[in-house]
């Protein structure tokens, strides 16, 4: 849906801006109340409403994103464009798409992501804190910082574009950050397509060093065969 926009030498540069809500997180990642009970780490948090919402009922929760280096109005602006784009694009190839979740389909979906992009606005302009400009695989934040680490939407899903090199390098880092579990979604590229031979290189890289890797199940899907996520966290 969108070509990376001017990738660092060493960085995951930024990608398709997207805007999923508070309860499409809960229900990818199938988090619970003790799940949030902790300090929490969205990376990359695009233009989500999951820290908004999640800050507001108390949660500590974090988002980081290179994005965020953008000035606001510029961001909002793009999240306009993208929002546009994006709603476009799921019109057009709804049959991609299981619209379970959605009960008035892409005109439900549209708004649900519009929704969410607006509570994320109004936190990055009233707490701009929660939002930090960071690329993987370098994040700033120290050792074992965050109880709970949700990355959803990059690795895996532009497999075509970031090489097994790169994806190990974040992991790595989201492990690194992490005192807890690091949870990524999906495992299927953007056209739908399981990618398990690079799934199974990493989490044999990974588990050769004493990460606990496991592939689990997810009651959500939105894009069709999206039906896994992978599970981290160190001995």
């Amino acid at each position: 849906m969108s070509d990376p926009l001017a990738p660092g030498a060493s960085d995951i540069g930024e990608y398709l801006v997207s805007c999923r809500s508070f309860d499409e997180y809960r229900a990818m990642f199938g988090l619970t109340d003790d799940d949030l009970a902790g300090r929490v780490l969205d990376c990359p948090g695009g233009g989500a409403g999951f820290t908004a919402v999640a800050r507001g009922i108390g949660v500590r929760a974090v988002a980081a994103d290179p994005v965020y280096a953008t000035a606001p109005e510029e961001l909002l602006a793009r999240l306009r464009e993208e929002l546009e784009r994006g709603s476009a694009w799921t019109r057009a190839h709804a049959s991609r798409y299981v619209w379970s979740a959605y009960a008035g389909g892409p005109e439900e979906h549209a708004r649900v992501r519009a929704e969410a992009a607006g509570l994320f606005a109004t936190d990055l302009l009233a707490r701009p804190d929660g939002y930090v400009a960071a690329a993987l695989p370098h994040l700033p934040f120290a050792d074992d910082s965050f109880d709970l680490v949700l990355s959803s939407h990059l690795l895996f899903t532009y497999a075509d574009r970031i090489d097994t090199a790169a994806h190990e390098a974040a992991l790595r880092e989201l492990v690194r950050v992490s005192r807890g579990r690091v949870l990524v979604y999906p495992l299927v590229d953007q056209a739908g397509r399981a990618v398990p031979d690079l799934v199974d290189r990493l989490s044999a890289a990974l588990g050769a060093d004493g990460v606990r890797v496991r592939v689990r199940g997810t009651d959500y899907e939105f894009q069709r065969g999206a039906r896994q996520l992978l599970e981290l966290s160190r001995p």
